[in-house]
This record gives C-alpha cells, structure tokens and sequence, in this order.
C-alpha cells in the first residue's frame, strides 16, 4: 500500500528502487547466507545428525538460525539442537545461538532438574535480550531446543510456532506445543492485547530527498496476529508488544528406547506446508540424516513454502 502524490506507476517504481537499494546495501554489510548445511555424529553412540537451512522467498535477508552439536559436559555426553526463527531482523536468533544452551547450562540444578533449568534459562534469557534493548533492535525470535543426554534421553522445549517431532516405530509424535495467537487469546487479553486477522503494513524508511510515504504489506489478513503485527504469542524480544506476549516455554521429555527412529526440529517454513507424519515418512526413507534434512527442505519449497526453511534431522539408530 503506498500514499503520495506520485502515480501509481511512479510509486511501484520507487518501490522497487527502494528494494533494490536495501538488497545492496545488504549485500555490502554482509549477513546472514543463503543457506547452509551440514553434519556430525555422536562420539559415544551411533546417533547422527544432519541440518539444512534455506532462505524463503520473502524479500528478507534469512532470519533463522540453528544449532547442531554434540559435546562433552562433566562426564556426559550432550547433543545440543535448536532452530531459532527470527523477525523484524536477525539480532535476536543469533544472540539466541550464542546464549541460550549456554545459559541453561550454567544453571546449577540442570543435572537433578533439567525442567526448572530450561524454564529459569529460558526466561533469564529473555530478559537479557530486552535489556539489550535497542542494541538487538525491535525484532525477536522463537525457539526449538533439544538437549539430548548420553543418548537416552531427550529434553526438548520451545516458544512460538517453530517445532520439534518424534519418531517412534515411524509414528510421528509432536513434543512441542505451536503458540498461536488464537490458541492463547485468553491470555494475550487478560495482559491487555488483543488478536486479530488484519493485514500488517509497515511504513517503508524515509530516503532523502523522497517526500513519498511508501508501505509494505507484510502479512496476510487470515492469520491471526497479536495486536494485528505478530503471528505467535509467545517469543523471545520484541519489547514493543513484550507485554502482552508470553516468553515460558512448553517443556517435555522422552527416553530414547530401540523403537525410537528419529527427531526433527523445523520452523514453520516446513510445518505451514507438511504434516507431522509427512515430515517423519520423509525421513525414515532417507539413512543419511544431512540428505533427509535436505530433502525435507526441498519438498517445502516444492509445495511452495514462502518462509525460510530450516531443518535438523537427528537419527538414533543406523
């Protein structure tokens, strides 16, 4: 949508002035890449992982950020996987990936008390973020974390709409819970804010010299949104909407037996276009986890997904 005294035709040529000049100046910055990948395997056990991440076809630089690594920890061997899906930019996913695991991990009672060290790590984090306001901008992220523990068991917690399923004798188990606005609106209204389905519109910066106002359009109107902007009620940052937003995540586990195949974590570019069961079908039929991981990607822009695309297959058995 765009005001000013020009045409309309000038106006959508100012446009895509205007985009092209901000891809430049990407590009000159640098950033985020395209996409990336890759593997590893756990040094103890026969778990292997694999990950793809692809930018969508919005005009945005990629905002999803991962993590994909096994370590040692007194004694034990941890396997660290998240997805971190941002917005508004991608200053809160990458800080994200430098702190959280970090974070949960230095809580003293992670190792009697996994769940109260995810919650307590989760909501510090956050903290921290708005703090770093306006350092990390107005932007924020959701979250799909996965902490696995000498192979065995499986912690796995997650705020927004990014998700993480279980394979278990090839039937597809979701561990996370999608925090919709819709889903939530009791809670987003008791905070004072409201849910609604209208198309989000952003006034476009000012260039010198233009005394043209330009708006995108950057959502649609049949998705329900917090206060009409954002399409999850729960997430990491975006201070401007923080108070009617919720940041505690949804935490489950699971002991990994033999009958346990796999797990995948996926932001929604995956999940708005593929079930649980498509998803898991996927990739059983695929032994190398990065090739499985890849292929999901693929099938999603195959079926048309618009948003960035990021996946990590973790395989538990050959």
């Amino acid at each position: 949508m765009l005001r000013g005294a020009a045409s309309v035709d000038e106006n959508v040529l100012m446009l895509k002035i205007y985009l092209h000049l901000v891809e430049v100046a990407r590009k000159i910055v640098g950033g985020r890449s395209s996409g990336c990948s890759g593997k590893g395997r756990s040094h103890q056990g026969p778990t292997k992982y694999g990950f793809s991440l692809v930018k969508g076809k919005a005009n945005h630089p990629m905002e999803d950020y991962h993590v994909a690594k096994f370590l040692q920890v007194r004694g034990h061997e941890l396997g660290l996987f998240a997805i971190y899906d941002g917005h508004l930019g991608d200053s809160v996913p990458a800080y994200l990936q430098k702190h959280l695991f970090a974070n949960i991990l230095k809580e003293e009672d992670f190792w009697t008390d996994p769940n109260r060290s995810i919650l307590k790590a989760y909501e510090r984090t956050d903290q921290a973020i708005l703090s770093h306001n306006p350092d990390l901008g107005r932007g924020g992220s959701t979250a799909v974390t996965a902490i696995l523990v000498d192979g065995q068991k499986l912690w796995v917690a997650n705020v927004g709409d990014s998700r993480a399923v279980l394979s278990v004798k090839g039937q597809a188990i979701q561990m996370t819970t999608d925090h919709e606005p819709n889903t939530e609106r009791g809670s987003i209204e008791d905070r004072g804010g409201f849910v609604s389905n209208m198309p989000v519109i952003e006034e476009c910066p000012p260039i010198s010299g233009w005394d043209t106002v330009m708006y995108l359009v950057l959502g649609e109107g049949d998705v329900a949104r917090v206060n009409g902007q954002l399409a999850v009620s729960r997430a990491f940052g975006d201070k401007n909407l923080k108070s009617h937003l919720r940041s505690d995540p949804d935490i489950r586990n699971a002991d990994i037996g033999a009958d346990t195949d796999l797990l995948i974590l996926a932001s929604d570019g995956l999940w708005k276009v593929m079930s649980n069961q498509e998803a898991v079908d996927i990739a059983r039929k695929i032994k190398d986890p990065l090739k499985a991981a890849k292929q999901l990607a693929t099938e999603a822009l195959n079926r048309d997904s618009k948003d960035d695309i990021s996946c990590i297959v973790v395989r538990f058995r050959g």
